[in-house]
């Protein structure tokens, strides 16, 4: 495999300009720069070839490619794959039916996945086809606190489908309570003497 960095012998500039916290930053000829790479057991590698002069780290390359492989892995496992689940009805699914698969769409959007619902239309059922719509928009409804419409129901064939999306899970920050306004302490009034009771 060929090297995405030039490193050592494969540097061809005359001159580098070298950056990182183990040398003093500077322009140097590249014999020079290699030469401070050595004494170090380090590899001169050439991170920046387009500039002028090119820029290069004095670092250990086994390390540095180790690393650079590291976070291509991490960033590739952030990468989420987006999972779409189907959920089948028929014309006439009953109201327990329909309450159960429900619950199945609901636990699949939770998890991030998205929905593919659709009636499928066996024979002569296709005169049902207004009947298949009202409960594709009844299932959206039902699902509208965790799913968005990404296509509202649209007959394939023998088939009526719905797409659905989880919708993204915003966390309200609570906002800081406004600090109390400052009010000057007011000299509290002088106490009223008490008036004397009459003596006999």
């Amino acid at each position: 495999m060929e090297e995405p960095f030039k490193i050592n012998q494969k540097i061809t500039a005359r001159e580098v300009r070298l950056v990182g916290d183990n040398v003093e930053q500077g322009v140097y000829p590249t014999d020079q720069a290699r030469k401070m790479a050595q004494d170090q057991n380090l590899d001169l590698v050439e991170i920046s070839p387009t500039a002028t002069p090119p820029v290069c780290r004095v670092i250990d390359y086994s390390k540095f490619k180790y690393e650079q492989k590291k976070k291509t892995r991490e960033l590739k496992a952030k990468q989420t794959k987006v999972v779409l689940k189907e959920i089948r009805f028929g014309p006439n699914t009953d109201d327990h039916d329909f309450d159960f698969k429900l619950k199945h769409a609901q636990e699949f959007l939770k998890e991030g996945a998205k929905i593919k619902a659709y009636v499928h239309f066996v024979g002569r059922s296709i005169v049902f086809k207004e009947r298949g719509e009202i409960l594709l928009l009844k299932f959206a409804q039902a699902l509208e606190d965790l799913a968005k419409v990404e296509q509202l129901p649209k007959l394939e064939g023998k088939r009526m489908f719905l797409y659905l999306a989880p919708k993204a899970v915003v966390v309200a920050k609570a906002k800081p309570a406004p600090a109390p306004a400052s009010k000057e302490a007011k000299p509290a009034a002088p106490a009223k003497e008490a008036a004397p009771t009459p003596t006999e």
